[in-house]
């Protein structure tokens, strides 16, 4: 939807084929960790009105070794901040702003099948409904995710792909009570990480590391609340506010990279070609740089008939995946607990958050990361 917006801007028609519903679509949980640039985007497109007024603009975070936090300002540090602000939200002003102009977007396409993606007229077939439809383009920005059609069009013999799966999980529990902190707590801890965060004044988001087989209704709410009490802070367990959940899930951890990122006619973007741990933040602004290249290298493609940014836009986005990548892989090593560590690595984790908290480089170097990197 983004990518969609950026284009209009350009004067370049385009169309969105989504497979879900438009309610599907908006009620579904997602991140909230705005980078600087990914919020200066969106004001940018006239889209930033309901997030400045009602985002949390945060200046730092907390981090938590054993219990004992330490605080990094992104403000003091690097001269720029973090907006933590719902994707679902996001999705919304898109899909509002997107309506209101009478953009064309098909939902609930099922059987999507990509064609003739080397030749210069590739298409999108697709059934609404039980009514099979094609769209004919120049180019097909695939936008589609993890387990969408778009990656497995690029032939087998062609991709590349580097994994590495975490031997855990997070069990996430969204609930209408006042967030512990106006900023986001990561905590390291002998019995696993948790993580402080929140959606609204009044709806907090919460996750405790779990084994990644954990089934989420085998957790009472209780059960959550008191392994979080025990992981967080003294203070910030001391003050806690909890309540019903009213959402429970398990989010499994991975690091994943698909290369190349172009093949023929087809583009990929965000969750197609690249998954991030959650731990950095990075999932949803790395899908929002790579659509800003892509619509960069359509529109000199569009206007002066140039190729140059198109043929590189694969590269130029991967240099920006692979830093995030490397960053939220960090961030996931230093504060998880790993079922197969001993002394040493614990040694080793402490060592780095004790290095981190006294050294401004190394915070430096950590909210230059967070608040994110130039697109």
């Amino acid at each position: 939807m983004l990518l969609s917006h950026l284009l209009w801007r350009s004067g370049i028609d385009n169309v969105v084929i989504e497979q879900r519903s438009r309610e599907y679509v908006e009620a579904r949980i997602r991140a909230g960790v705005i980078e600087q640039g990914t919020a200066d985007l969106l004001r940018s497109l006239g889209l930033g009105t309901r997030m400045d007024d009602e985002g949390f603009v945060h200046e730092g975070v907390t981090i938590s070794n054993s219990r004992s936090p330490f605080r990094v300002d992104f403000r003091a540090l690097v001269g720029r901040v973090v907006m933590v602000y719902g994707q679902t939200e996001i999705q919304k002003d898109l899909y509002d702003s997107a309506v209101s102009a009478n953009r064309p977007i098909v939902f609930e396409a099922e059987g999507v099948q990509l064609h003739d993606l080397t030749t210069d007229r590739p298409s999108v077939g697709y059934t609404v409904h039980g009514e099979r439809s094609v769209v004919e383009a120049d180019f097909i920005a695939g936008c589609d995710g993890f387990h969408g059609v778009s990656r497995h069009s690029i032939p087998g013999d062609v991709r590349r792909e580097f994994e590495r799966l975490y031997p855990f999980g997070w069990m996430g529990v969204l609930s209408e009570t006042p967030p512990v902190s106006h900023e986001l707590i990561y905590a390291r801890h002998p019995r696993g990480f948790a993580l402080c965060s929140m959606r609204n004044p009044m709806l907090s988001r919460y996750y405790v590391q779990c084994t990644a087989d954990t089934d989420a209704a085998s957790w009472s709410d209780d059960r959550f609340w008191d392994e979080l009490r025990l992981r967080i802070p003294a203070e910030a367990a001391d003050s806690l506010v909890t309540g019903p959940s009213i959402e429970k899930s398990v989010t499994p951890l991975r690091s994943y990279v698909a290369e190349p990122m172009q093949w023929g006619k087809l583009y990929l973007a965000g969750d197609a070609a690249h998954i991030v741990p959650p731990t950095g933040a990075k999932g949803l602004n790395l899908a929002f740089s790579d659509v800003y290249y892509l619509a960069e290298a359509l529109d000199e493609r569009f206007s002066s008939g140039s190729t140059t940014a198109l043929d590189a836009y694969g590269s130029r986005a991967l240099r920006r995946v692979w830093k995030a990548v490397r960053f939220s892989w960090w961030m996931t090593t230093m504060l998880h607990t790993f079922p197969d560590a001993g002394e040493f690595e614990h040694r080793l984790q402490e060592t780095e958050l004790e290095y981190l908290a006294g050294s401004p480089a190394a915070q430096t170097a950590m909210a230059e990361n967070y608040t994110g990197l130039p697109f």
